[in-house]
């Protein structure tokens, strides 16, 4: 089963508020995949073209009134409704406003029938352990509802970084035992911090969404997640709109190519395997009907004789 953990859509710039004139700088990044817009296209129609390789898709909402942004749960879970057997929908939720916060979060699971939530502490100007975040954090548990924590720090350069280092995720673990802790990124640019929280909590997991169109760094950090011991903790992302989920499973396979020549350690096929075939809406106790299996053989057989 392939679970694709990481992907927005939007529908129009304006609901980036101040994160888009990043966006559009980090477009222009050369990767080989649509560079020349003047942002990513994130509609529902790219969306759901671009998802078709995963038997389960994660779209996830985005609200910052930091940052002026409201990618709205509305219409996440208007888009998950058009097609529930394969679509689940991950509330944006902003903690600056503690009671509208759990309202949403209530209105969101209740109404919409969203299956986890999604925040943001260094867009959102919060730190990890304020009181405002605890709040969300124990409403979660309750709930069973899975939170996502994403890193997104170069999305503006109003974020706190000092917000976003998973470091801080470590208190949060221990006190919230129950809570399933997703880490968008690998903790990106801190991965080894992310690596440590994996092996040190059971309820920590993270996707490798953004890792994959730099190919280089993905190698060096899935390497050390090998090496670790930790990769059956890492959740298949493809980070749309900046990647495909085709074109993510087709570079994880291929990372081992990045050795031919050389003496560095290659990175066991099973084991990228796993990421890619982890049953993540399992893992994270997301409820939600699995829809029937796939296999990405189709479309790696070829990286996977050369691996």
């Amino acid at each position: 089963m392939i679970v694709d953990c990481y992907t927005h859509i939007w529908e129009s710039p304006g609901q980036l508020g101040r994160v888009v004139e990043a966006l559009r700088r980090h477009s222009r990044v050369p990767s080989g995949r649509g560079v020349g817009d003047q942002e990513p296209r994130a509609n529902v129609t790219r969306h759901f073209a671009a998802s078709k390789a995963a038997d389960a898709t994660i779209v996830v909402g985005f609200k910052s009134e930091y940052l002026g942004a409201d990618i709205s749960n509305d219409t996440v879970a208007d888009y998950v409704k058009t097609h529930p057997e394969r679509l689940i929908g991950f509330a944006g939720i902003d903690p600056t406003n503690r009671a509208a916060a759990l309202e949403e979060i209530d209105r969101a699971t209740c109404e919409l029938g969203m299956k986890g939530i999604a925040i943001s502490p260094a867009a959102q100007d919060l730190h990890p352990s304020s009181s405002n975040m605890e709040a969300v954090y124990e409403h979660a548990e309750s709930l069973g509802l899975p939170v996502m924590f994403h890193q997104g720090i170069q999305i503006s350069s109003e974020c706190k970084l000092e917000y976003a280092q998973p470091v801080l995720l470590d208190a949060v673990a221990r006190e919230y035992p129950k809570l399933k802790i997703i880490i968008a990124h690998l903790g990106y640019p801190w991965i080894s911090e992310a690596l440590v929280l994996l092996g040190k909590h059971s309820n920590v997991y993270s996707d490798i969404s953004w890792l994959l169109h730099q190919p280089w760094e993905a190698y060096q950090a899935l390497l050390s997640a090998y090496q670790y011991g930790v990769m059956d903790k890492l959740l298949f992302a493809s980070g749309f709109p900046f990647n495909s989920a085709t074109e993510s499973i087709e570079t994880l396979y291929g990372l081992n190519h990045l050795c031919a020549g050389t003496n560095f350690p290659r990175i066991p096929r099973e084991a990228l395997r796993g990421i890619v075939e982890c049953d993540a809406i399992s893992r994270l106790g997301i409820r939600h009907e699995a829809p029937r299996s796939t296999t990405p053989s189709e479309i790696t057989a070829e990286d996977g004789a050369n691996a």
